[in-house]
């Protein structure tokens, strides 16, 4: 078992997050979910389900929620940083699989693709969406990957301290790729299940979120 510390970003999520929080505590990994300004019983539910819980007082978006939860967990020492989404789609077994090449010390990012292995059931327009956005990211950041907006990532302590996310939405994760390469840490992705379930499917992002997503990551890069 890792001392690894699991970021959960969270708006809104007290319908599931109790059973996402419940799972990750149970394989004993620290957990810390930053609640970005939720108007449910977020903050409650996680803090219930074991979780260390930090708020933002007003919604800011999952890339400066992340930064939060970051910034956090090197406080307290984490060896190693997760990121877990808070909606269910992804599973808990799945963090060992991301922790095992970076605790081999193959890699100092593993990214989890939901394109290796034997894939997942993708709704097609979420599909054709995906494979447009990593096209574009590895023209963009010359990072060689099949995913470009899965959650679920980790992070040695080295590289997570590297991190300085500025682009507060969804762009983060086009932004956490160019980071990667800019500061030249080895990566390497795995393959990871993604459950798409009605829930998830109703908070997930429209094809019209994804082009102002695409926007935002063109004009942060540009205010760099």
């Amino acid at each position: 078992m890792s001392d690894a510390w699991i970021v959960v970003p969270a708006y809104n999520e007290a319908a599931v997050l109790g059973t996402v929080v419940k799972g990750l505590v149970e394989r004993g990994y620290r957990v810390v979910v930053v609640d970005d300004g939720s108007s449910d019983a977020t903050s409650a539910v996680a803090r219930e389900g074991g979780a260390h819980v930090l708020r933002h007082a007003l919604n800011r978006g999952q890339g400066a929620a992340l930064q939060t939860g970051i910034a956090y967990a090197l406080t307290r020492g984490a060896p190693q940083i997760v990121t877990f989404d808070s909606d269910g789609q992804h599973a808990v077994e799945d963090v060992g699989v991301l922790l095992a090449p970076v605790l081999a010390g193959r890699a100092d990012v593993v990214l989890g693709s939901r394109f290796l292995g034997e894939g997942a059931s993708i709704p097609p327009v979420r599909k054709i969406v995906l494979s447009v956005a990593v096209i574009f990211t590895r023209v963009a950041s010359g990072a060689r990957v099949t995913d470009t907006h899965n959650g679920l990532r980790a992070f040695t302590r080295k590289a997570a301290s590297r991190l300085d996310l500025r682009m507060d939405r969804m762009a983060h994760a086009s932004e956490i790729l160019d980071q990667i390469v800019r500061h030249r840490l080895s990566f390497e992705e795995v393959p990871v299940h993604v459950k798409y379930t009605e829930y998830s499917r109703r908070k997930g992002q429209s094809s019209l979120a994804a082009l102002r997503i695409l926007a935002d990551y063109v004009l942060g890069r540009w205010m760099r």
